[in-house]
């Protein structure tokens, strides 16, 4: 898979981000505020998340409740399970791992929205556990994911011949196109479908703690994201154990408190596993092969928080 951070044959697609990225910024930021990322923390023993958004008609508090009721009944509808590979005899985790790994370079490089990131993994997941996948098609199955999410999530998605100049005219422009109607076939154009990023968002406004703290949990979710393994557990308690596990590594206390348990249905000690997985990922993160998360962020734009210590107290914890 070639670097897509390396220049020249990706000049044109450089200019064409710049030319988006103004636009794109007004629609980020009324996106942040229906999820309420913009709000400073309040304090009191069960917080009233919302209030500060009343008046937010985007922000939708008077059915906000109702949305994560109904996206916790059926977010176990729309995901796969760590045992797919057991149906794929010629692709294995490893190589799941280093497309992720890709993908997410891809991703940032087109600066797509964090919606459209997760999107994509979780079609990707759900393609290889219904349909068997040959080892030369997988980055294809990866690319015309991301064609897939980002013309559900974005305003402005890449265009095919992007996604060809960026894998290094591997596939041609037909072949992406087909695999995008293979992949829509096999999961029956069902997209709507909640995310770990769809309960993030949420959870990280009910955390009420600084951006240090969402990047982490960003992090953390990511580093999940890339983990076969962790498909054992379901969109919101990914995203639920990335807070618990950022709070400690950042040692922002409480750890856990009522307002988050209110708001995610999880304890501080359903969240144990999960979130020891994440950490030890996070331990493991400098020394891995593929370091696309990783550098992503150690950058200043992400606060470093990728280079910050672990929460290594938290893995000879015991569950309470």
């Amino acid at each position: 898979m070639v670097d897509p951070t390396r220049p020249g044959s990706y000049r044109e697609i450089g200019e064409r981000q710049k030319k988006k990225k103004k636009k794109k910024k007004r629609v980020k930021e009324f996106s942040k505020a229906a999820c309420g990322l913009n709000n400073k923390p309040k304090t009191a023993q069960i917080v009233d998340i919302d209030a500060a958004d009343a008046d937010n008609d985007l922000a939708v508090v008077e059915y906000v409740e109702e949305m994560y009721t109904f996206y916790k009944s059926v977010e176990n509808e729309g995901r796969a399970y760590n045992n797919y590979m057991d149906s794929q005899p010629e692709i294995n985790e490893k190589m799941r791992a280093i497309l992720i790994d890709w993908l997410v370079q891809v991703h940032h490089k087109f600066e797509l929205s964090q919606e459209t990131l997760y999107l994509t993994i979780n079609i990707v997941d759900r393609y290889l556990a219904s349909e068997m996948t040959l080892r030369k098609e997988l980055q294809l199955v990866g690319m015309s994911a991301m064609l897939v999410a980002s013309k559900y999530e974005e305003i402005w998605a890449p265009e095919v011949n992007e996604l060809v100049c960026i894998s290094d005219r591997t596939y041609s422009n037909e072949q992406v196109l087909m695999m995008e109607k293979r992949i829509l076939g096999a999961l029956g154009w069902y997209l709507t479908v909640p995310t770990p990023y769809v309960f993030l968002v949420r959870f990280i406004k009910a955390s009420m703690t600084d951006s240090d703290v969402e990047n982490m949990v960003y992090f953390l979710a990511e580093l999940g994201m890339m983990n076969y393994e962790t498909l054992i557990y379901c969109p919101s308690k990914i995203a639920a154990s990335a807070v618990y596990a950022a709070r400690c590594t950042l040692n922002k206390a409480p750890f856990w408190n009522e307002t988050l348990q209110m708001h995610t249905g999880f304890s501080e000690q359903e969240l144990m596993d999960c979130a020891k997985m994440l950490v030890n990922l996070h331990l493991k993160a400098p020394e891995q092969n593929l370091k696309g998360i990783y550098r992503k962020y150690s950058s200043s734009e992400k606060r470093s928080v990728a280079v910050l210590p672990p929460a290594i107290s938290l893995l000879a914890a015991t569950a309470i």
